[in-house]
């Protein structure tokens, strides 16, 4: 177990959701917000950084968006469904589009290879929350 398992299960007050999906989440938007970070700055290192443009800022709209969503998922204490539910959406969306412009450049740039996976997984691990929450 490690120490984020430990702290979610030490909540003294926590919300009753499932806290192996929660931990997914949280995994999923940590690794996904660096990874969008570090693709961002892989981009703006790239000889044709001007066509990136595009991939760049989608790849930090996508990293802020996962950073608050872990964020919020970190805190186990009761919430505010329909919040969680609407930014669980669009944090998969922002992954979604932001996987979809790096998956047009991987062939080519094995950052935005990487980073389409990681958005792929984070989105799924969004979806999956959204769905749970009834």
């Amino acid at each position: 177990m490690d120490r984020l398992d430990q702290m979610l299960k030490a909540h003294p007050a926590p919300a009753g959701s499932d806290r192996e999906s929660a931990l997914a989440v949280i995994r999923a938007t940590a690794e996904c917000a660096a990874v969008c970070a570090s693709c961002a700055d892989a981009c703006l290192a790239e000889p044709n950084v001007a066509e990136l443009v595009g991939c760049i800022r989608l790849n930090i709209d996508c990293a802020d968006i996962c950073e608050m969503t872990g964020r919020f998922f970190a805190r186990a204490s009761a919430r505010d469904r329909a919040t969680l539910k609407a930014l669980l959406r669009a944090c998969a969306d922002a992954c979604r589009a932001c996987g979809d412009e790096c998956a047009q450049h991987a062939a080519h740039m094995e950052h935005c290879r990487i980073c389409a996976e990681s958005c792929r997984t984070c989105a799924e691990a969004c979806e999956k929350e959204a769905k749970a929450l009834v």
